[in-house]
């Protein structure tokens, strides 16, 4: 249903989702230029940086287009239209996920999907089953990583009514943080993003045992990225906490 409405005005959505081609495109095009010039980031090949730019927009691109509803929580709770949810026999979880999704994002999730295929093809990875799996976990539990920062800030909305431009630095910085191996930033940056926000356990950690630049425990760097999903869970028990402190806007 709501692909249809978005049909409707169908000159819009296709501009649109040309446009979100070329955003994650410029992003990109700044990454070849840098590598032109310097030829390797600290070990890493444009390839290699190229394959994590690749799977971190593809998560980001699938969360921004199905979790969209949590990114655009505080005008339901600004009109008072949560309250609806709330007599509703089913999760609100499942009903604000299902409010809103952004299918223009394909733009960008297929330009994100080009640069992962290019960088697999010119990799020489020695591709098996494992490796396979641990890539499609890769994208997987980054998308839930950015579901669970989106549910996180939608929670503040129950307090501070509007959304908090502050999510961005999590989101759009994360997804910027993120398209780089972890080992180039300092410390306290690799062991944040890696045991609170666990980018580093979907991106730069499995990766290295996809590239083998690891020997031995892959049954553990396979696992790695399901730290995704266990970060959505602390995530979906805060959302409950608010929606039982929520009252009403009076709307």
């Amino acid at each position: 249903m709501l692909f249809r409405s978005q049909m409707q005005y169908r000159a819009s959505f296709l501009l649109l989702t040309f446009g979100q081609f070329f955003i994650p495109f410029a992003v990109f095009a700044s990454l070849y230029f840098m590598f032109e010039r310097f030829g390797q980031l600290r070990g890493w090949s444009f390839f290699e940086v190229a394959l994590i730019f690749g799977v971190i927009h593809m998560a980001f691109s699938i969360a921004e287009c199905f979790a969209r509803g949590f990114d655009m929580f505080s005008s339901l709770v600004g009109a008072g239209e949560f309250d609806r949810l709330l007599v509703r026999p089913r999760s609100t979880v499942v009903q604000v996920l299902g409010s809103q999704f952004e299918f223009t994002r394909f733009g960008r999730l297929l330009q994100s999907a080009i640069v992962l295929v290019w960088a697999l093809a010119k990799l020489p990875v020695d591709w098996n089953v494992a490796k396979g799996i641990t890539l499609a976990l890769m994208i997987a539990c980054g998308v839930f990583i950015f579901a669970g920062i989106f549910i996180l800030f939608a929670t503040l909305c129950f307090w501070t009514v509007q959304g908090l431009e502050v999510a961005n630095i999590f989101t759009d910085g994360g997804r910027e943080m993120a398209q780089y191996p972890l080992d180039i930033y300092k410390r306290w940056v690799t062991v944040f993003f890696t045991f609170v926000i666990p980018f580093g356990c979907i991106n730069y950690l499995p990766m290295l045992y996809i590239l083998d630049r690891v020997e031995g425990r892959d049954l553990a760097y396979m696992a790695m990225p399901l730290a995704g999903a266990v970060f959505l869970v602390p995530c979906v028990l805060v959302w409950q906490i608010g929606v039982r402190h929520y009252r009403s806007t009076g709307s």
